[in-house]
């Protein structure tokens, strides 16, 4: 439609200048029923419904719609028609193909709809007009979306444009560390095949790159069966050195523009588990539902172990063998094996890569089917049969909550004396959080809570000591003072976090009131003498710190007075010189000139 098709009216608005996105309107106002008409903003756009479409999305700018349509004058004159050459035109939507009116239009119509939409002249052709539309004309459009594909500019700046062939059956996609299985094609401009996967598909993770830059990116933003054209610029692709031929594909010549057909057949999801690459789970079959083992959780697993080289060392629940049965975070299993469960839903299978320090550390290990030898790598594979959770705290009464609390801090106590304090703090935090303030507790449970909660705060401050976390130590330690406030151990434990930040003069107001709460305890008159020695310390430093700075003030005033005692002595010299210089002078021109010195 040459007449239609690259207009560009100065006076029509873009759609960036218009009130509201008629989508809005839609979106926020019933369903237009078949034969009535709505105004969709305020510039006059109007759309009667003619036939329902499909489904409920539409199309969005910089997406590509194939529509027909009849466009006609008010007298019903027709100016254009693609039906009377019984072929629909293909626009990508917002990029001035067409009149800004019969865009804004077409993303409000979902696939298969047809719609008669009414355009004022600043919408349609302005004052200008055209062969066939008089100027300042109202146009009617009578549309059908054929159809449209999705258009993403994957960068923002046109290097990966991804056009949507097929749409994925699932929300996720793929991340930096799951392993994809991708299927494509890329060819040049001119057709020519650079690359191609086997029939079956390539599988590679994510994080190592493949092909080119622009494949990961791209395959990131899908899903599961989805199939795309990416178009790809040469910084994206193979930049200004291109690539030589390799494996039977055409070289690659510099600054190439690539076109790649990708369909992105499925993905493991792998997960870090420990946030520092060291337990990775890679999902080869979902779980149900969305819980989780999570922490002290009873689970039973099926499992596989092997070294890296293959050698089966263990396995569970296999050839009439019993599950293994396990709570988390009890330290019944290798810490990886551990953890890894502990974010498993039933029925999930995966195989879990566990570096030594979360396996078998660097000891020699006899298990049932072969040895484990020091710092290996070993791997798992790992079904979730069951599991059974413990009740959330919500679920449990006060007295339920309080022998919960009870247990978790006998826990903690036992990985204290073992000097595992990080689990040991996790395990003191768990049991606060039972019998937590907010709790609905009656009067003798509330005095159990509360003592319960002080106590935990107290030997998870103990704990935040040996791990040199002050700070959390004396957070925890002020909790306690909040509520007892003479309380020597709280006292005693902020004052130690206290002295090895610094603070002395707050540890000293610690020291001083813990020995007014109990003057013949020892462990306060030991912190005592130790502060009074940094202190001492301190001062002497600082002394030292004043004298050397005295110092330097007194040897640069005395340099000052030297300099300024040199700088007047040579000033003198310096006068006498020029004194001297003068006369020389003087009686050197009387000679060389002649004159006459007038001695009376």
């Amino acid at each position: 439609m040459d007449s239609i098709r690259g207009t560009n009216v100065s006076d029509i608005e873009d759609e960036d200048d218009l009130d509201e996105e008629p989508g809005e309107v839609i979106e926020s106002a019933p369903p237009l029923k078949v034969g009535e008409e709505r105004q969709l903003n305020s510039s006059g756009l109007k759309k009667k419904l003619l036939k329902h479409g499909h489904g409920w999305e539409t199309p969005e700018f910089g997406d590509e719609v194939t529509v027909h349509y009849v466009a006609t004058l008010p007298d019903g004159i027709k100016f254009y028609s693609t039906r009377d050459r019984e072929q629909p035109i293909t626009l990508t939507l917002g990029q001035g193909e067409n009149v800004n009116g019969l865009d804004n239009a077409i993303i409000t119509m979902t696939m298969g709809e047809t719609a008669l939409f009414t355009l004022p002249p600043d919408l349609g052709f302005g004052g200008i007009g055209t062969e066939t539309v008089p100027p300042n004309s109202i146009v009617k459009f009578e549309v059908e979306l054929v159809s449209w594909i999705t258009v993403v500019d994957i960068c923002k700046d046109g290097g990966i444009v991804k056009k949507i062939l097929t749409k994925g059956d699932q929300n996720a996609q793929p991340g930096d560390l799951d392993e994809v299985l991708v299927k494509y094609e890329a060819k040049l401009g001119d057709g020519t095949v650079v690359a191609k996967t086997p029939i079956e598909g390539l599988e590679f993770h994510i994080k190592d790159g493949h092909f080119c830059p622009a494949l990961p990116k791209a395959i990131k933003t899908m899903k599961r069966g989805e199939k795309v054209m990416l178009v790809i610029q040469p910084q994206y692709a193979f930049g200004e050195t291109g690539r030589e031929a390799c494996n039977d594909c055409s070289a690659i010549s510099p600054n190439s523009v690539l076109s790649i057909e990708v369909e992105l057949v499925s993905f493991k999801p792998v997960v870090d588990v420990c946030s520092d690459l060291k337990v990775i789970k890679k999902i080869l079959k979902e779980g149900v539902g969305t819980v989780t083992a999570n922490e002290g959780t009873a689970v039973q697993i099926r499992y596989l172990a092997k070294l890296e080289n293959g050698t089966v060392f263990e396995k569970k629940g296999f050839d009439g063998d019993g599950l293994l049965e396990f709570i988390t975070d009890e330290e019944q299993v290798i810490p990886g094996l551990d953890r890894a469960a502990a974010t498993m839903k039933k029925g999930e299978c995966a195989v879990l890569t566990i570096s030594p320090e979360y396996g078998f550390g660097s000891i020699e290990v006899q298990r049932d089917l072969a040895l484990v030898p020091p710092s290996s790598t070993v791997i798992f594979e790992v079904e979730m049969v069951d599991f059974t959770q413990e009740k959330a705290s919500w679920e449990l009464s006060s007295k339920e909550k309080i022998e919960a609390a009870g247990k978790r801090k006998e826990e903690g106590n036992l990985l204290f004396k073992s000097a595992k304090y990080l689990r040991a703090q996790e395990k003191y935090d768990k049991a606060a959080d039972y019998v937590s303030e907010d709790g609905s507790f009656g009067d003798d449970d509330q005095k159990l809570a509360k003592a319960l909660r002080i106590s935990c705060w107290l030997n998870g401050a103990a704990c935040s000591l040996k791990l040199n976390n002050y700070k959390e130590g004396i957070s925890l330690c002020s909790k306690v003072l909040d509520v007892e406030f003479c309380n020597v151990k709280a006292l005693y434990r902020r004052a130690q976090a206290y002295m090895e930040t610094a603070d002395l003069d707050l540890a000293e107001l610690d020291i001083k009131r813990a020995m007014e709460a109990d003057p013949q305890n020892r462990e306060v008159k030991s912190i005592q003498r130790t502060l009074k020695h940094l202190q001492a310390e301190s001062n002497k430093r600082d002394a030292k710190v004043y004298t050397n700075m005295f110092t330097r003030m007194t040897t640069n005033s005395s340099i000052a007075s030297k300099k300024m005692k040199v700088e007047k002595a040579d000033d003198i010299r310096r006068n006498e010189a020029i004194a001297m210089d003068v006369e020389n002078i003087g009686m050197t021109a009387a000679s060389e000139g002649g004159m006459v010195i007038d001695s009376r």
